[in-house]
């Protein structure tokens, strides 16, 4: 089996500590040759020149970066600056999303939903950027329904956008009924799987408690049990998340992005282990 197209996200870090850590992570990611590495950008703007800082220096790296951008709580203004600012360092490629406003913030912002900011965006700088949008296999918690979630989706592609990223998951069949859901929908744009390695238990149903996102009773019960054996954990999420991106990529998944939490050991075995 041939692996095909990957990516990793990556976090801006605050200390010098993350930062050698994140060059490190980016040192031991770059055999695998990503398409893309994209970084992600705080609540209402708040990790701003944290995520500028970081696109750059992958840039100079010989990455191709690609920053989140959120509108929530953000001006026109303030989004036509960041913009201006990414296309003069000749970033062609965004990751567009609503995003969370931060705490104890109450406007909302000129532009409401990710569709606006993908039209605001190609009203600005038309083909210039790639749009990446993202996508929910298992619905957004705040959707009214599947139905409305679906449709939201489809104007975030129909406003613009090029490819979208999904919300990570461990039951494969959400993703591909969602992809046969959305191209009946007249989508057609590449809508890659968004992967999460798993290596805490803790962390992982603290994460998937606020996106939203379904861990299998099946798997939240075996990591459960393995206690304290931090080994046994990622010995079966290895397993576990492998074998899905191997049916993923079998059945026609144009990608795979992988969500690393800074760090390199996890994704880079299971992408070793599907290059075999």
């Amino acid at each position: 089996m041939s692996l095909p197209e990957i990516s990793f996200e990556f976090f801006p870090p605050k200390t010098a500590e993350g930062i050698d850590k994140l060059r490190a992570t980016r040192a031991q990611l770059a055999p695998l040759k990503p398409k893309f590495m994209s970084v992600t950008f705080g609540a209402g703007g708040s990790t701003q020149q944290g995520t500028l800082d970081t696109v750059l220096e992958m840039v100079g790296e010989g990455f191709e970066a690609a920053p989140h951008l959120s509108c929530i709580g953000a001006s026109k203004e303030s989004l036509r600056g960041i913009l201006a600012l990414y296309r003069a360092h000749g970033i062609r490629h965004i990751v567009a999303l609503r995003g969370d406003l931060p705490s104890g913030m109450g406007e909302v912002g000129e532009l409401r939903y990710a569709c606006d900011l993908v039209a605001f965006v190609r009203a600005e700088h038309g083909d210039w950027f790639h749009i990446e949008v993202a996508a929910y296999p298992e619905y957004h918690p705040q959707a009214r329904s599947p139905r409305a979630d679906l449709e939201n989706f489809a104007r975030k592609v129909k406003a613009g956008a090029n490819s979208a990223i999904t919300q990570y998951f461990y039951n494969a069949d959400a993703y591909f009924r969602f992809v046969d859901d959305v191209r009946k929908l007249g989508v057609d744009v590449p809508i890659v799987p968004g992967i999460m390695p798993i290596t805490n238990y803790a962390q992982l149903m603290r994460f998937s408690e606020m996106c939203g996102a379904e861990v299998p009773k099946w798997i939240a019960w075996r990591l459960e049990n393995f206690g304290d054996d931090r080994d046994a954990i990622r010995a079966f999420g290895l397993d576990v998340v492998t074998a899905m991106c191997e049916r993923l990529v079998v059945n026609g998944a144009p990608g795979l992005h992988f969500y690393t939490l800074n760090g390199a050991a996890a994704s880079k075995a299971i992408c070793e282990r599907l290059r075999v």
